[in-house]
């Protein structure tokens, strides 16, 4: 008598499919119809094996109802924390902010405010002010040298007494200690906050015209 072979294994479902995907519930549920159709009248499926594959089956189904509602809960955990930071943000608009950075705008009337951190006393600090092309405008020395956030401001003239042109700029510390070795310098600066755009990887601040991330905001500061 000819007996049909068995289209699937009746000791263990395969764990991926052929294209390397993990196999979902409702594929398992297909081997094992299928296996139940083309099992061999002659020596059928044992009851102990047939309840075993139940039980993988009803424990993939489990573990697939608990992925959905993890992702279901995270996706909405993010939306409601992303919803609550822009909410926070907007009511930022008007203050003073201390954000980490290196660059910011001169108006061309007004003197800019920027700062940095010292790791540790300094013996010298030299400031220099840089354009837009990356030329020194300004050299400056004798800045705060005193572990922690030292703070200054810019009066928009260059090292020849000149009033310098408006736009945006940078700048760069160079601290060294008694020794003459590099003491670690963080810079920052000072602005007002004057809009408050939200995009998909979160809300941004508008600072003279520039954009700082919300992580980069090291202080609120009153108005």
């Amino acid at each position: 008598m000819t007996t049909s072979i068995n289209a699937v294994g009746t000791s263990q479902f395969p764990t991926t499919d052929s294209t390397g995907g993990i196999l979902g519930k409702d594929d398992f549920l297909k081997l094992l119809v299928m296996q139940l159709r083309n099992q061999d009248p002659l020596d059928p499926m044992k009851g102990t094996e047939f309840a075993a594959q139940l039980a993988q089956f009803s424990s993939v189904e489990q573990l697939s109802n608990i992925n959905s509602n993890l992702v279901a809960s995270l996706d909405a955990t993010h939306l409601l924390s992303q919803g609550i930071s822009n909410s926070l943000a907007a009511t930022i608009i008007g203050k003073d902010i201390r954000a980490s950075g290196e660059a910011f705008t001169y108006t061309g009337s007004s003197s800019a405010r920027i700062g940095y951190t010292l790791p540790s006393n300094a013996d010298t600090v030299t400031v220099k002010i840089l354009d837009a092309s990356g030329t020194v405008v300004r050299t400056m020395s004798g800045t705060g040298t005193a572990k922690g956030d030292n703070s200054f401001t810019w009066d928009g003239k260059d090292d020849q007494g000149s009033n310098v042109a408006a736009g945006k700029y940078t700048f760069t510390v160079e601290a060294k200690d008694s020794n003459g070795a590099s003491v670690n310098v963080w810079r920052y600066v000072f602005g007002s906050v004057s809009a408050v755009r939200f995009k998909s990887d979160g809300a941004v601040f508008v600072v003279d015209g520039m954009e700082i991330r919300l992580s980069d905001v090291l202080e609120i500061l009153e108005g």
